[in-house]
């Protein structure tokens, strides 16, 4: 019965958590947005939860660009989780390098570089905190629309 019991509670957790680690190769950006978009998916169908279509766009594009930016600054591996807390998507990417990434002044002429503007602007809250070994990235991704269509806590 104990053993029962342990299978139901990991299968509850797989519904809610996900993990992969990602070595910096060519693809692994498309493998983690797929890694979310399969996530959203077994959320909606699993568990019944409403996912907006366009939540499961902003956590692809902020799982892309987390992880680009760990795939591009960071040598070594790199860690995504993906939890679903209450009405959120908290997405955690982990990479090994330790300096902190600091979103650059708006430029409208700069080419490229704009992607922890993108991710803050477009998450319910965003926080970077320094490891042992390298950096951990938290962001938040509002799952409900209000009536307007507009994403509950999208920071303006």
């Amino acid at each position: 019965m104990d053993g029962a019991a342990r299978s139901r509670d990991q299968w509850a957790d797989e519904l809610v958590r996900v993990s992969a680690e990602y070595e910096g190769r060519p693809g692994d950006i498309a493998r983690g947005r797929e890694l979310a978009r399969r996530f959203l998916a077994r959320v909606r169908s699993a568990q019944g939860r409403p996912v907006p279509d366009r939540a499961v766009d902003l956590v692809q594009l902020v799982v892309s660009e987390l992880l680009t930016n760990a795939c591009k600054y960071a040598p070594g591996p790199s860690v995504v989780d993906l939890e679903l807390a209450e009405d959120r998507v908290e997405v955690t990417v982990w990479d090994s390098d330790p300096v902190l990434p600091v979103a650059g002044a708006p430029d409208a002429g700069r080419i490229g570089r704009h992607g922890l503007e993108i991710v803050m602007a477009v998450c319910q809250s965003f926080e970077v905190h320094r490891e042992p070994v390298g950096k951990r990235m938290r962001a938040a991704v509002t799952l409900a629309d209000d009536m307007s269509g507009r994403a509950v806590g999208h920071a303006s």
